[in-house]
């Protein structure tokens, strides 16, 4: 629409902002006692329902995002062109995860967020105020969520209604590949699957290279039928909080 950079991005953490604050309201506070199945369609229902409205709201061409367009300039690092957006990216990634850490690990919030984690009606029983808790969490994936939003419309600058949902489906994947209960953990999952796409993608032969996801896939099957909670979690291990 024209705008400026700073408000087109304010924009964009705003609109993101609302929207998980109006999804965890309507949707999944009410569902929150339910059967994590209930909650896993209700998440696919509110995914398909947002990529119909951006249908309507963008059309099914999608629209190009010139923001930051700057960022996808080449730095040549000894012989090897690399995009700035991704140095920026791993860079951006880095602080997130080092603030979420200290987030869960360092602050009262945080401990109240891993115990809602853990068990929601025990932690209520002590006195967490766990709605509340979770409000917060679901906050910060929002804030999470923009970022992302963002450093990934200068990566692919053609914004369509089903955006980044491979992408989604893959992250997915690494992140239950490394552990689910564990920030760290989810990121080098998340990392072994874009190192293994990046190593099999180059070893694959062009006419082959449809069959990449159906390699990636099969091999996070191995891994979990051996370590079913995850790669990079400890077997056994017990939290205390």
């Amino acid at each position: 629409m024209n705008w400026p950079l700073w408000g087109s991005i304010l924009l964009c953490f705003a609109v993101v902002l609302a929207l998980s604050i109006a999804i965890e309201r309507l949707v999944f506070r009410p569902l929150r006692m339910q059967r994590p199945e209930v909650m896993l369609i209700a998440t696919f229902a509110v995914a398909f329902l947002l990529q119909s409205i951006a249908l309507l709201w963008f059309g099914s061409l999608g629209k190009i995002a010139t923001s930051l367009a700057f960022l996808n300039r080449v730095w040549s690092v000894g012989g090897v062109d690399i995009r700035k957006i991704s140095i920026v990216s791993i860079l951006v990634a880095a602080a997130c995860l080092g603030l979420l850490q200290l987030l869960l690990q360092r602050t009262e919030v945080g401990l109240h967020m891993r115990a809602a984690s853990s068990d929601f009606a025990t932690a209520r029983l002590l006195g967490v105020r766990a709605n509340r808790v979770i409000s917060g969490a679901v906050l910060i994936s929002g804030l999470l969520a923009a970022v992302v939003a963002v450093m990934m419309t200068v990566q692919t600058p053609l914004v369509t209604p089903d955006f980044a949902l491979d992408n989604t489906i893959v992250v997915l994947a690494g992140v239950v590949l490394g552990g689910l209960n564990r920030p760290v953990a989810a990121t080098l999952g998340g990392f072994s699957i874009g190192f293994a796409s990046g190593l099999l993608g180059g070893a694959l032969p062009t006419e082959k290279s449809q069959y990449l996801p159906s390699f990636l896939f099969a091999a996070v099957i191995v891994v979990l039928l051996v370590r079913p909670n995850g790669l990079f979690t400890r077997r056994g291990a017990v939290e205390r909080v």
